[in-house]
């Protein structure tokens, strides 16, 4: 059972730039919430409370100020800082101490999820064991992701943004991994980009036959906010899903608190952080 998790949000965020020139893209808002918090929702739906955020080298203290030591969300939160982005296994090499010996949740900080049925379909693929696990969605120009070819849940071959393919299944930016990501991840060499490369260590993966892969469903929703066009998509996919269901995505204390995580007095407190908002609001009616 993965009970860790690293949430990847370091990067220079240059495809926002200039606004990035002066914070953290993943602080940014998608409708009324900090695109972080939509990452950290879904990990906490996996019933993951143990979180490393990985950020850009001196924003530590503004998702401090934001998200405290996860206390507030009955989470325990730790960060560390990435002072030069070389790719995201780079993840395991610094997380490695807070792995420890157990299994661990990588979520890249800029990726959106959302399903009905996607929280129970985690919860059931988080009870890995061995090996490691990706979650593919279909997509309509496989030309600009990382493409999978599967065989009975098993990976067969891998392509970076192929020209032609013979699959349609992209890469999400969630994995699963057992404990030896570590050793592999120490495997790895630079690309020619001068980066470790999330495709090499899934294909050390494979060629195990232990990477796995899970396949989210046609109502699933998977969404990559990397520029400004793919900000306020999604942002807009959010506020059409809050207005008609007057329900909030990612709201991290409803999360808890539905979990037994935190309870009354925690939302008050979290009331009080917040201010006069109506992210504030919606807690109140949680009350």
């Amino acid at each position: 059972m993965i009970k860790k998790a690293i949430i990847l949000a370091g990067g220079l965020g240059t495809r926002l730039s200039p606004i990035t020139k002066s914070i953290n893209k993943h602080l940014l808002p998608i409708n009324d919430k900090p695109l972080i918090f939509y990452p950290l929702s879904i990990l906490m739906l996996t019933n993951i409370k143990d979180f490393l955020i990985i950020v850009n080298s001196g924003t530590t203290n503004q998702f401090r100020k934001l998200l405290g030591d996860g206390s507030r969300f009955g989470t325990r939160i730790k960060y560390a800082e990435q002072k030069k982005p070389i790719g995201v296994p780079d993840a395991f090499n610094i997380g490695e101490k807070f792995i420890g010996k157990d299994s661990v949740a990588l979520i890249l900080g800029d990726n959106f999820f959302y399903g009905q049925s996607l929280s129970s379909q985690l919860l059931k693929a988080s009870k890995l064991k061995t090996g490691a696990k990706i979650f593919l969605q279909p997509v309509g120009k496989p030309e600009n992701f990382g493409i999978a070819k599967v065989k009975n849940q098993k990976v067969i071959a891998i392509q970076e943004k192929p020209k032609k393919s013979k699959s349609n299944l992209a890469i999400t930016g969630l994995y699963f991994f057992d404990n030896t990501v570590i050793k592999k991840t120490k495997k790895l060499k630079k690309s020619k980009r001068n980066e470790l490369e999330i495709v090499d260590l899934l294909n050390l993966y494979k060629r195990e036959n232990k990477l796995n892969a899970e396949f989210l469903g046609r109502g699933a929703a998977w969404l990559d906010a990397g520029t400004l066009v793919d900000f306020l998509e999604t942002s807009n996919f959010v506020n059409l899903i809050e207005k008609r269901q007057d329900l909030k995505i990612a709201c991290l204390e409803e999360i808890a608190f539905n979990k037994a995580w935190i309870d009354k007095n925690n939302i008050k407190n979290s009331i009080n952080f917040y201010g006069k908002c109506q992210y504030s609001d919606y807690l109140k009616k949680l009350l």
